[in-house]
């Protein structure tokens, strides 16, 4: 395996400086909710603007997050280098981000070793366990609909003398 060179080194040290910021933010967000939601009744409707139950939401629906964990319950433990081989198309910087803030909302855990070169991996915790039923329950939904999904989007993009012509509807 290739060692990194400096710059290289650098690079990583200032992703993961900007990742750690990431994820020191977003720890602070669930921090402020989590006190929000221990003070009042009306924080559990996760329609309410500021309800603390959106940071959850928030994380989940992040680009990346979903794929992230199906590939850590298919994979188990995962390198960063397997893990952004089984995701695919996430740059090392955004998968970095990522996986700091899984870590910083306890979903991840991850294990740096002194090897040379360093070695770090990635699990799965108990409370992101916890997330793979609904996380699958999407994915089958997903995959039972994407076509779809994909013929709405084509009729949407089509011009509008191409469209169906729906009655407006009056209240």
């Amino acid at each position: 395996m290739p060692q990194p060179n400096a710059h290289s080194a650098t690079a990583a040290a200032a992703t993961d400086s900007a990742a750690a910021a990431t994820a020191s933010d977003s720890a602070a967000t669930v921090s402020a909710a989590a006190a929000t939601a221990s003070s009042s009744e009306e924080a559990r409707d996760v329609l309410a603007p500021d309800c603390p139950s959106r940071v959850v939401f928030e994380r989940i629906g992040e680009r990346w997050t979903m794929f992230v964990l199906l590939a850590l319950e298919r994979g188990g433990t995962l390198r960063f280098g397997e893990l952004r081989e089984r995701v695919g198309r996430v740059t090392p910087k955004v998968l970095t981000e990522t996986l700091r803030a899984l870590e910083a909302d306890g979903l991840i855990v991850r294990r740096a070793f002194r090897d040379s070169p360093p070695r770090v991996e990635y699990s799965l915790t108990e409370l992101g366990i916890s997330l793979l039923d609904p996380i699958r329950a999407m994915r089958e939904w997903a995959e039972a609909h994407v076509p779809e999904v994909l013929a709405a989007r084509d009729r949407a993009a089509a011009p509008e003398h191409e469209q169906p012509r729906t009655p407006a509807v009056r209240n």
